[in-house]
């Protein structure tokens, strides 16, 4: 898969400023204490976000990717989740050092989240207007009227006519009832959007539409964007910026075209190569060997080296990420190597 060079994914970097950054991470540690140990669940992750961006953050299953989010959030269930380590700045307000109060005012309004499951996330006795007018007239203080006709509005801005706000869940589709979570989590145009797997659910006609709108939607009112996906395809599609996450690091960083072209961890090889080849579709798939490491015995060194075809010893101290370019880094200690070609299986094509 090729990014392509488009005005919304062109993969080149914008002029980024300092007071552009509406979500700062730093060295974020989550960890779910349990009886039969600790779960290591993200494990030093660190990145910015900045106005306009959209950035897609992609792994397998047991990832770290939705502890990521709901840190932002600061909505780790404790017990048994805690956030042992790091900081999170969303539109200058440190999360993990405010009050209930003010996490419940800057939830909806500064940073929202669209959850990963639209059959599970709405209340299923409540009027799907009542529930989107339920963050207006918090965050902004409107009359319930006034506020159920925002949020008319806003079923209007995800494609569904204002007049079904009297509908409740049960009597909308799947993709329907993803619009309307969408719906809730812009009511009050919030400057940062995390999108946990928003179209996981869907089928591939319905997935492309809600892309689309997403996408539509951020160009129109600004918002920038984590989205949280296993789908590289959703990522070529919407984003501009990847971060490949891999037993709780970051293990590859970088612009759309960066990861996408010229992919330099062996983990980021082996999701593309995991892929069908679209130009011979009788190339046999290349998964992955072996699955994800047990998150409460990680190995030492780097997480993927029993699953990894260029391990070293080296592999078994600890790895720091190294910076291919301005926009690019890569954490694995073999990189340097002038040997060392990560082979990306494009119809014979090489990426190195």
């Amino acid at each position: 898969m090729e990014a392509k060079n488009t005005s919304e994914n062109s993969g080149k970097s914008p002029q980024r400023k300092e007071n552009d950054i509406l979500l700062d991470v730093k060295d974020l540690v989550v960890q779910y204490v349990l009886e039969d140990g600790i779960v290591e669940a993200v494990n030093g992750v660190t990145f910015k976000l900045y106005k306009g961006q959209t950035l897609g953050i992609v792994g397998e299953t047991g990832a770290g990717k939705t502890s990521t989010a709901l840190s932002i959030l600061n909505l780790i269930p404790n017990p048994p989740g805690i956030i042992k380590k790091g900081s999170i700045t969303v539109c200058g307000s440190d999360i993990l050092h405010m009050t209930p109060k003010q996490l419940e005012k800057i939830r909806g309004k500064d940073v929202s989240m669209i959850f990963q499951d639209p059959m599970t996330a709405l209340n299923p006795v409540v009027p799907v207007g009542e529930q989107i007018a339920e963050s207006i007239k918090y965050h902004e203080g409107l009359q319930p009227r006034k506020a159920l006709e925002k949020a008319g509005e806003m079923l209007e801005l995800v494609g569904i006519p204002a007049i079904r706000a009297v509908e409740y869940p049960h009597q909308f589709s799947g993709g329907m009832k993803q619009r309307v979570i969408i719906a809730i989590a812009l009511a009050c145009n919030p400057q940062v959007l995390l999108a946990d797997e928003p179209t996981s659910a869907l089928d591939v006609t319905i997935q492309a539409q809600v892309l689309d709108m997403m996408r539509d939607l951020r160009e129109k009112l600004g918002t920038a964007l984590v989205m949280i996906t296993h789908d590289l395809g959703v990522v070529a599609k919407i984003c501009d910026t990847v971060a490949v996450m891999y037993a709780g690091k970051i293990v590859e960083y970088g612009t759309l075209r960066d990861v996408f072209n010229h992919p330099k961890h062996p983990y980021t090889e082996g999701l593309f190569n995991s892929l069908p080849n679209i130009r011979n579709r009788k190339v046999p798939l290349k998964p992955i060997p072996g699955l994800m490491p047990d998150p409460t015995k990680l190995p030492p060194g780097c997480a993927f080296q029993p699953r990894c075809r260029y391990a070293v010893d080296d592999c078994n101290d600890p790895c720091q990420a190294y910076q291919v370019s301005e926009t690019h880094t890569v954490m694995c200690s073999r990189y340097f190597e002038s040997d060392f070609n990560i082979t990306i299986r494009r119809g014979g094509r090489k990426d190195g």
